[in-house]
């Protein structure tokens, strides 16, 4: 059986239930505020620095990171196990083609290769014996033959005449039979003298072709000798700088070592390295653009490497100008790759935080507002003035250029004039 509640319980139980939702929204209303007071920083506008978006072209580019190096650089090493006897230029010195610059000890490579042509020779002559030799015994082959042939018409006619005496009584049989052995004993020994001509010949050409081969590998070490006392001669191969050179006399120098480098440098090219994804957007005969300091060059792409290493490309750049007197060696550049015009795109200035098409996170004022607004930002194609806005930002609208650390994670910031 149901009871009535007393009317005071009932007014307990709303009295609480209102203190408990009191307190909740005082909670709530305190997180907000919290909320409010992190999401919002205030900044003077004379603190920051803003860049507007507007349409216009951008020249597109793909930009990479280069180094300033010789159009021309090659470097010499020891063709031979040696020593330096003498040096007779040193690093910055400029060359002649034909120049010497080091002396080697080529003592052991002048003996190498004299032996080399004694044992030419002596193969020479070894091919000059054998080719008399089997000459010999092919004539008396041929004489044998000669012979052989000889007797076998004898013994044909005297077949024929113990045949006729045979007819007319006057021979017998075995006359007959004894002359018939006898001449296809003839043909036989003909016929083997012959084959054994023949076989002499084949075995000449045999033996011959082999001891060729064996002097035509002999004057290739012979000339490959010749080569490397020559090339043990070192010398310029061109005109140009010394860039570095083994000076210390009497060192030990092995085969393969490097003894000096000369340079071209009234000429100069670009190496380059450009990410994967950005080498599949260039190709050989695009623009370059080439900025070293504060000096500019203008070039072109002249090779792109068909692999890559840890995710770069290598690019040489020939320059328009490769002898500008502010290219240096070694000088580290930016470059940028001119792929493409794009027309009536919204853009902004190309900043320093611009590393390529992607998402960025960047505080925009849309028009005419007094407070900034953190947006992502979708940015892609790049220029060397300009980048392309795909998504994120409009026309008229500005974007911070200058540091953001101060403003935390804030989603507005208030400007303040």
């Amino acid at each position: 059986m149901d009871r009535e509640i007393p009317k005071q319980k009932i007014r307990q139980r709303r009295r609480k239930r209102l203190l408990i939702w009191g307190g909740l929204a005082v909670v709530i209303m305190s997180a907000v505020v919290a909320v409010g007071s992190l999401a919002e920083e205030s900044v003077n506008i004379a603190d920051i620095r803003l860049a507007a978006a507007d349409r216009g072209d951008i020249d597109a580019a793909v930009s990479g990171n280069g180094t300033i190096v010789a159009a021309f650089e090659e470097v010499i090493v020891s063709p031979v196990n040696s020593k330096i006897l003498e040096v007779y230029h040193h690093s910055g010195d400029i060359v002649e083609e034909g120049a010497p610059l080091l002396k080697l000890d080529l003592g052991e490579a002048s003996a190498r290769e004299a032996a080399e042509r004694d044992e030419l020779a002596m193969m020479r002559l070894d091919h000059q014996r054998l080719k008399a030799s089997h000459q010999t015994r092919m004539s008396d082959l041929r004489m044998q033959i000669n012979v052989a042939d000889m007797k076998l018409r004898r013994q044909e006619v005297e077949l024929a005449n113990e045949r006729y005496l045979d007819s007319i009584g006057s021979g017998t049989t075995d006359r007959v039979r004894e002359a018939e052995l006898a001449l296809r004993t003839q043909r036989l020994e003909l016929e083997q003298l012959r084959v054994q001509l023949s076989n002499e010949e084949k075995m000449l050409r045999s033996e011959n072709d082999s001891k060729l081969l064996e002097i035509s590998i002999k004057e290739h070490n012979l000339a490959q000798a010749a080569r490397i006392r020559a090339d043990a001669e070192i010398r310029s191969p061109r005109r140009a700088t010394v860039t570095s050179i083994s000076d210390r006399l009497g060192a030990t120098v092995g085969q393969g070592q490097q003894l000096a480098v000369i340079s071209d440098l009234g000429h100069y090219r670009i190496d380059a390295t450009v990410t994967e994804a950005n080498a599949q957007e260039i190709n050989p005969g695009n623009r370059v653009h080439v900025i070293f300091g504060s000096n500019h060059a203008e070039g072109f792409v002249s090779t792109i490497a068909p692999v890559s290493s840890n995710g770069l490309i290598e690019v040489t750049v020939t320059l328009d100008n490769d002898s500008l007197s502010s290219l240096r060696p070694g000088v580290k550049s930016d470059i940028k790759i001119s792929n493409g015009m794009r027309k009536d795109v919204i853009r902004i200035p190309n900043l320093p935080f611009y590393s390529g098409p992607n998402i960025y996170t960047l505080y925009v004022r849309p028009r005419g507002a007094d407070h900034l607004e953190r947006r992502n930002v979708r940015l892609g194609s790049a220029g060397y003035d300009f980048v392309e806005v795909v998504s994120g930002i409009e026309p008229g609208e500005e974007i911070v250029s200058s540091s953001t650390a101060s403003f935390g994670d804030a989603k507005r910031v208030n400007l303040n004039h």
